[in-house]
């Protein structure tokens, strides 16, 4: 009788601790966020559209290494930001605040917002396509930074996991931070809300509990105050108004210890804030300086208080949503249209599904009455701000706090208030799934509150579907890999200036072009003079730079105020070739 076959004995442990792993609260959320920010922002919305327009808009999906979210200027922009930031770090940091672009001017990575905490990430690849396929990648993991910050926040605070989750997607998908899709800088607001809720968890305190010396953790308080630090050196343009929160919060905590009797504090936790209060200090310091040092040089920097008005919402962009928002952009056209000039910087929506969650959550919740009317005050607090000149309080940060006085969009405070009402809204969430699972049996109280909540999730996450472009970068002209720097390009002006950036990425060759939110006397003289070219003048102040060459695009001078370069005669000591559909001049 033969012997029974003998099954084969497998070792199921290695996958149980998988499956454990992959449950694990704080591993699902990092790995859902950014699935979660590829879907929003680059797969689901064609589908959405698709379905919207019941099917009269076809299916498309868009090259990541060949076009650029947003409208084709700014994003380019900051690609090259990040690139130069890559390059200068690959290269010893020397030079970086000078970059190659805005010669000869000095401290041109200073114009703007610098994202310099993204310099690794410009290590990675080279020229145009490389920069392009960077920058998509680091625009879709800002968002996924922003709905994991939220999550952690409101999760410390003591909210359940989908409050939270509401909470991290209001954060990072509310509809006006879509207005912004070409200001990666401002996108980028995940490390404040990951940096609190660190910090809060370090210093063991939640809006639950409060205090509890035995929850302390000096770990995550020195890694808050790290990721803080992070924060701040990708721009001052939402880091200052959180350095100076951080600021307030450290003076408010530090006096309740000396109110309350100053308590043992953990050694351990002093150390620790100490040491990352200090980092914090100087990197922020170091950067300030840098920007001073801007001022100092260009004393036109400082915006008006006349210009600010110019860029300042009223309480009406808190019900406009803009264009690139899908369930509401084509709708609330004529809102925009009646706002005038920026009005992207002037639409505050921050959902009406949030709106409605928030307003319950003041009358429902898991936080304290005194805790939602803190909330509330706070948030109406940051929604005057936001108003800038057409509000009551933004005066006092423009005439009193440093920095405000350098910013001209106070609409970009509606992060605060944003925050906040995620925050209500976890809270009235949170409530609802306990009492759903309180009025069902033990068996189905899991179901019965993720019944109650997922939809309002959904709901959430559909008002923050956006509608992104997705622009064709043009290829660089051949005259450009063929002249000698330094060089300019014409034409020239804020628009071209930086596609002209990107281009350079191929090398990084010193460029007169440059295209910033300052745009310095200096830099427009010379501007101006090439309209010129070839005329005496603007050769002569060529020669005096040091510029050894000229780019001139034909299809880009055209209808401009350079185009008469294309009707010049020769000028002497000056060589002319045509490359293509362009032409090089070389200074001899």
């Amino acid at each position: 009788m033969d012997d029974a076959p003998v099954e084969p004995v497998v070792d199921r442990q290695p996958l149980r601790r998988l499956r454990a792993v992959t449950r694990h609260e704080w591993v699902a959320a990092c790995v859902s966020a950014p699935l979660l920010a590829v879907a929003m922002i680059w797969l689901l919305p064609p589908y959405a559209l698709w379905v919207m327009s019941a099917g009269s808009v076809p299916l498309s999906a868009a090259d990541p290494a060949h076009t650029i979210i947003g409208d084709g200027g700014d994003p380019s922009g900051q690609a090259w930001l990040i690139a130069w930031n890559g390059h200068a770090l690959r290269h010893g940091l020397g030079g970086l605040w000078d970059t190659n672009a805005f010669y000869p001017e000095t401290y041109g990575l200073a114009f703007t917002d610098s994202l310099l905490g993204y310099a690794p990430a410009g290590l990675i690849g080279s020229g145009p396509a490389a920069a392009v396929l960077r920058y998509n990648i680091v625009f879709v993991l800002a968002f996924a930074l922003a709905y994991l910050g939220g999550y952690a926040l409101v999760r410390q605070l003591g909210a359940d996991r989908i409050g939270a989750a509401v909470a991290g997607a209001v954060f990072a998908y509310a509809p006006w931070r879509y207005g912004h899709d070409g200001h990666l800088n401002i996108l980028s607001s995940g490390g404040i809300a990951l940096a609190v809720a660190m910090l809060a968890r370090g210093h063991g305190w939640s809006l639950t509990h409060g205090y509890r010396p035995r929850r302390t953790r000096p770990g995550w308080a020195l890694a808050g105050w790290l990721v803080a630090a992070w924060q701040i050196t990708l721009g001052f343009g939402i880091g200052l108004p959180f350095a100076y929160l951080l600021a307030a919060a450290c003076l408010a905590a530090a006096t309740g210890w000396l109110i309350t009797g100053r308590p043992a504090l953990d050694r351990r936790l002093i150390l620790a804030d100490v040491a990352g209060g200090l980092a914090f200090a100087a990197v922020t310091g170091y950067l300030a300086q840098v920007y001073l040092r801007v001022r100092e040089l260009h004393p036109e920097t400082p915006r008006s208080w006349e210009y600010v008005a110019l860029f300042s919402p009223t309480w009406r962009g808190l019900l406009a949503a803009p264009r690139p928002s899908l369930p509401w952009g084509a709708w609330h056209e004529p809102a925009r249209a009646a706002m005038g000039n920026a009005a992207n910087e002037k639409v505050l929506l921050c959902g009406f599904v949030l709106y409605a969650l928030a307003a319950a959550g003041l009358f429902a919740s898991i936080w304290t009455v005194r805790q939602r009317v803190l909330l509330g005050a706070a948030i109406v607090a940051g929604v005057l701000l936001a108003l800038g000149t057409n509000g009551p309080l933004y005066q006092y940060l423009f005439l009193y706090l440093p920095g405000f006085d350098g910013a001209r969009t106070p609409g970009r405070l509606i992060l605060w208030p944003t925050l906040l009402l995620g925050v209500l809204a976890a809270g009235l969430i949170t409530h609802l799934s306990r009492r759903a699972a309180a009025l069902t049996r033990p068996e189905h109280a899991r179901t019965a509150a993720r019944v109650v909540a997922v939809p309002l999730l959904v709901a959430v996450l559909f008002e923050g579907m956006p509608k992104l472009d997705h622009v064709v970068v043009p290829a660089a002209p051949a005259a450009l890999a063929a002249a000698p720097a330094p060089l300019i390009v014409l034409p020239s002006d804020e628009g071209i200036d930086l596609n002209i950036a990107l281009w350079s990425t191929a090398g990084f060759p010193t460029t007169v072009n440059g295209a910033a939110s300052i745009n310095t006397p200096g830099h427009q003289a010379i501007r101006d003079l090439m309209q010129t070219f070839p005329s005496a003048p603007s050769l002569d102040r060529l020669r005096e730079l040091g510029v050894r060459s000229v780019v001139v695009i034909r299809d880009r001078v055209v209808g401009t105020p350079f185009e008469a370069v294309l009707r010049a005669p020769p000028a002497p000591g000056v060589t002319r070739r045509d490359i293509g559909p362009d032409i090089l001049y070389t200074l001899d």
